[in-house]
């Protein structure tokens, strides 16, 4: 007689399989803890095969986890396609989110393929642009929620998490160790002046090499060797990485990722999006 997988224990297994733990899960699917472990031991009962390995620190998928996740995903789409096709109780609308271009990954598509599942009518039109320039559109109301990269925090906003700065080069960066020392910043990048008074203080000489309003002109320079660069940790663009300390460089500050948005408008998709980028950045 065929037997028929459960939905609920599914989308908690594909959550944690997303997240990469089940608390981070239970924070994305708004369940407790125990709850999310309780479907994933059902789902491993009903189906007789382990799907996490728990021996690790970290959780990571069995090979039969592997396979589940794969075809989990396209039942749950297709539940979720049905539900969208045959309902119209589903909210809709657009919603303008503003994200500094550094910190787009890797929490954004994560966030945008999630809310695209639980609101598949409303679209999100994602603007990728430097702070000063999102708190302005924020201020003329042209965006309905922004993320920030800042030293302080505004009215309105909220510190979802603060992370530390860091100097970024080529590997094994030849350019971290010449002086003058060579940087490369866009020329609204909120994090040059810092970097900047950090080198002065350190009475390290430094030359602008490549000033552009392009952030892969930035990033091509720096993975060319030809200059350094300041991310935030854990944020670096591709084809780079931290600058040895053996370089001699000064320790930077740290930063805040702000979130601000809207409080008590009942605007339930821009506070579920809200929702989703808290957990996503505070796991970060």
């Amino acid at each position: 007689m065929p037997r028929n997988l459960d939905l609920t224990a599914l989308r908690s297994f594909v959550a944690v399989a997303d997240t990469g733990g089940v608390t981070r899960a239970a924070g994305v699917l708004h369940l407790t803890q125990s709850a999310v472990s309780m479907q994933l031991k059902r789902l491993e009962e009903a189906l007789d095969i382990s799907l996490l390995d728990r021996s690790a620190r970290t959780v990571s998928l069995t090979s039969a986890g592997e396979q589940l996740v794969s075809y989990a995903r396209r039942i749950l789409a297709l539940n979720d396609e049905v539900i969208y096709r045959m309902t119209d109780t589903r909210l809709e609308g657009e919603i303008v989110l503003g994200v500094p271009h550094d910190i787009v990954y890797p929490a954004i598509p994560r966030v945008l393929r999630q809310f695209d599942a639980e609101f598949p009518r409303v679209r999100v039109h994602l603007v990728s642009s430097y702070t000063r320039k999102l708190v302005d559109e924020y201020a003329r109301g042209e965006c309905d929620l922004i993320l920030t990269t800042e030293d302080y925090l505004g009215p309105e906003g909220e510190t979802l998490v603060e992370k530390p700065l860091i100097w970024v080069g080529a590997p094994e960066s030849v350019a971290a160790r010449q002086r003058p020392l060579r940087l490369a910043f866009e020329k609204n990048c909120i994090f040059r002046g810092g970097a900047q008074r950090a080198l002065d203080a350190a009475s390290i000489d430094w030359d602008m090499a490549v000033e552009s309003d392009s952030t892969r002109t930035v990033e091509a320079s720096v993975s060319a060797d030809l200059a350094v660069h300041v991310a935030i940790k854990g944020m670096e663009p591709p084809y780079v990485e931290e600058v040895s300390a053996s370089a001699g460089l000064p320790e930077l500050k740290r930063t805040r990722i702000n979130m601000y948005h809207p409080k008590g408008t009942g605007e339930e998709m821009i506070d579920s999006l809200a929702d989703m980028l808290r957990v996503a950045y505070q796991g970060l």
